[in-house]
């Protein structure tokens, strides 16, 4: 007779850390609704935590709780969301783009979300969602076996260009491009490639704007902004609603935003 924790043994062995009811019903060779009576046992019993209905993680053994479950947070993302990547703020974090801390971690989804935010296991998500053209430009990275889908630098600029308030406002996405246009990431053809594809006009209004005044009118970059200028007025960021009209790029700007 297999005694519950070389089953568990098992299941770990067969599926990783992280795992719905369907994979440990194939783990253990049973029906997903014995899965799910074992695993809810298993849970009671302080050896799994339940992040949500029907997805387990295992609790490490040095564990204080079953709230203390997950390694890394990161890992539970590609169950919660796919297709999705880890996008604003969080990327500009992860490729050292800012020292400032967040407290939710912002993920750029395809799936249908009811509410922005969502937290799980005690792990607080800002959730946005895309359509599949704009799920491109991404680093995939592995936390055990979990792959974790992460937006490229270049892609985390534009992103922010196209949603400040993913970049935390248009303050903070400033701050990001100038440590971005320091580093050794910067690529001028990258950032316009997917501005392009983004298809968003106020990107180029924005990215031009700070292009021009950090680099000058006849950086490379500044001038392909230009061509790419549309016609139409645009907010540097679309939840200030005030400032001044910069001309040249067809863009208010609050008269506080300082650079």
């Amino acid at each position: 007779m297999v005694r519950p924790k070389e089953k568990l043994g098992a299941l770990l062995r067969d599926a990783g850390e992280i795992f719905t009811v369907s994979t440990a019903a194939a783990s253990l060779g049973t029906s997903n609704v014995e899965a799910a009576k074992i695993l809810a046992r298993w849970a009671t019993q302080g050896w799994l935590a339940r992040i949500r209905r029907g997805l387990y993680a295992m609790v490490p053994i040095e564990a204080v709780d079953t709230q203390q479950a997950l390694d890394d947070e990161w890992m539970i993302i590609p169950k919660l969301f796919s297709p999705c990547y880890i996008g604003g703020w969080s990327a500009a974090e992860y490729w050292d783009l800012t020292e400032q801390v967040f407290r939710d971690t912002c993920i750029m989804t395809e799936k249908y979300i009811g509410h922005k935010q969502q937290k799980f296991h005690n792990v607080s998500f800002e959730l946005s969602h895309i359509p599949p053209t704009l799920n491109f430009a991404t680093k995939t990275i592995w936390k055990n076996r979990e792959s974790i889908k992460v937006s490229d630098p270049h892609k985390t600029i534009i992103d922010i260009l196209n949603m400040p308030h993913i970049g935390g406002g248009i303050q903070h996405v400033t701050a990001c491009f100038c440590e971005y246009i320091k580093s050794q990431y910067f690529d001028s053809n990258k950032l316009a490639d997917y501005a392009l594809r983004i298809n968003n006009g106020a990107v180029f209004k924005r990215l031009g704007f700070l292009t021009s005044e950090l680099m000058g009118a006849e950086h490379p970059l500044t001038l392909l902004c230009r061509e790419h200028l549309t016609k139409g007025l645009a907010y540097i960021d679309p939840s200030i609603k005030d400032g001044k009209l910069i001309t040249n790029w067809r863009l208010f700007v609050p008269d506080d935003f300082r650079i």
